[in-house]
């Protein structure tokens, strides 16, 4: 007899109201039905009595005739159609029912793709094998990712269940991010090749110049998004690594070398991965309590959880895989396991930077500053954050240590290998996007400018170029104008007929243009 999984009728769910009244189906229906201690995925499917079939940002309408029987086979059916695959389901699920209900399941329709994909799936998250009575020897292979709905990897081929494994990522770490319109429309952009043709047509020693400023600027602004001033020197040392981002594999020893860089004094610091539990936020003032906006992985899941994320980084490398697409799993699922004590958002924006030119997304010698896009568009980087942290803290449970950490009570391991990374995956875009159409044509106009500049001075007034340096700083500071202090001091010598033409040149070259 098959379990029945009745379908949701509700106005509500998961804290926000159904569009349309309706019945949630798919992976909804599953998760209320076992009362699965995991969130709601961000996209829940509703069948409707009257209405057509559309996508919103929470929603997937579907009109009547689609809706499934109300057992756990077509409701998993439903999901895998519609609503793509969700790791985090069908091993919460798997975790749950027993091995033979899910051989009684897969023996409904052994040669239909969506039990073998279930199949594949119950060995691919258990680790084990389990036994159907099936000859596939005459079927095809299928890709088990739906590639009209999630981006995935070239895949390889299983025999046992004809599947092409286009998973991009292990059972140790494989984030999926689903195809968006707003994804397609970045990806069909070409901002790749938009770089390229921007890149051609600046002056290679006016690159250089331009990918040395940006690196410092990089560097001090990931500092600046967690509240720290660096010194010069420690700001240039990280600037210096970021510049070699992407000419190593990324390992455990590689992170621990760049997380020495960062922490300028370890001797308050446990460096390398974390013992105990961890968690972002405050702690109340009074009583000094926990106050969490996000709990990080458990430190005996660490090991497990960062090299799921160096194999998956290998499947990633695969040329077919964008590599923002790569980015954005790998550098925000390390921050969300937050494996070391300190440092760890440093270093998840290292990785960004790390996948973009180890896939050949970035001219050797030119980074990209992904972290003064960041800085720029902060709401927004906090935002996509707490759109991964703030939904899983209501399924930890955890207790206050002695020294006010947080203790996690119940296996978590899950949320931080198979999270949905779409809405990371768009920030992310955004930023690179904005970095290609306006922070690095910015500097490069700002060189030009101050080389035209620069020349007009050499040839009228024959300053050092220190001087001319400060001269448009001063500038630059009062709007083009040349304030009482400086023409008290370091200007002093200058006529008042040259004041006037320095000032001219300046507005015309940098202000009027």
């Amino acid at each position: 007899m098959q379990t029945k999984i009745e379908s949701v009728e509700a106005h509500t769910i998961n804290g926000k109201a159904i569009p349309i009244t309706g019945k949630v189906v798919g992976y909804g229906a599953i998760i209320s039905h076992y009362q699965l201690n995991l969130p709601f995925p961000n996209i829940l499917s509703v069948v409707v009595k009257k209405g057509k079939k559309f996508t919103s940002e929470d929603w997937r309408i579907f009109p009547e005739s689609y809706q499934p029987e109300e057992t756990l086979y077509k409701q998993l059916v439903f999901a895998l159609k519609y609503e793509g695959i969700n790791l985090l389901v069908f091993s919460a699920l798997f975790n749950i029912i027993a091995k033979n209900e899910v051989q009684a399941i897969l023996n409904i329709e052994p040669n239909g793709q969506y039990s073998r994909k279930i199949w594949f799936l119950y060995e691919f998250l258990k680790q084990e094998d389990i036994e159907v009575a099936v000859d596939l020897s005459k079927r095809r292979y299928i890709p088990l990712l739906d590639t009209n709905l999630q981006y995935a990897a070239d895949g390889k081929e299983v025999a046992k269940q004809k599947i092409i494994n286009n998973l991009p990522g292990t059972v140790n770490f494989c984030p999926l991010i689903f195809k968006t319109d707003k994804l397609e429309a970045k990806i069909n952009a070409t901002i790749s090749e938009k770089k390229e043709i921007l890149f051609s047509t600046i002056h290679n020693d006016v690159l250089q110049r331009a990918s040395s400023f940006l690196l410092l600027k990089d560097s001090k602004a990931s500092f600046t998004i967690e509240n720290e001033t660096p010194s010069n020197n420690r700001a240039f040392r990280w600037a210096k690594a970021i510049g070699q981002a992407g000419g190593k594999d990324l390992s455990l020893e590689e992170l621990e070398r760049l997380q020495q860089i960062v922490i300028e004094n370890s001797r308050f610091t446990q460096m390398g991965m974390r013992s105990e539990g961890g968690f972002i936020g405050e702690h109340d003032r009074s009583s000094g309590a926990p106050i969490p906006d996000h709990i990080s992985a458990v430190a005996e899941d660490l090991e497990v959880l960062i090299s799921g994320v160096f194999e998956a980084d290998k499947i990633m490398q695969d040329p077919s895989y964008d590599a923002v697409l790569a980015a954005a799993s790998l550098a925000f699922g390390f921050v969300f396991i937050h494996p070391f004590v300190d440092g760890n958002g440093r270093l998840h924006r290292y990785i960004i930077h790390h996948i973009l030119a180890k896939k050949g997304f970035t001219k050797q010698g030119v980074i990209f500053p992904i972290s003064a896009s960041i800085l720029d568009n902060i709401d927004d980087y906090r935002k996509v954050l707490q759109l991964y942290s703030h939904p899983i803290l209501n399924h930890i449970e955890w207790e206050e240590t002695e020294n006010h950490n947080v203790k996690v009570l119940n296996d978590t391991i899950d949320f931080y290998r198979y999270f949905d990374a779409t809405k990371q995956a768009e920030f992310l875009y955004d930023c690179v996007e904005d970095t290609v159409l306006r922070i690095i044509p910015h500097e490069e106009r700002y060189l030009q400018n101050f080389d035209e500049f620069k020349n007009y001075i050499d040839n009228k007034y024959e300053m050092p170029d220190k001087m001319v340096a400060l001269l448009v700083q001063f500038l630059q500071h009062e709007k083009g104008k040349l304030s009482n202090r400086a023409l008290k001091k370091e200007f002093y010598a200058l006529e008042e007929f040259e004041i006037i033409d320095i000032e001219n040149k300046f507005r015309e070259i940098f202000i009027e243009k």
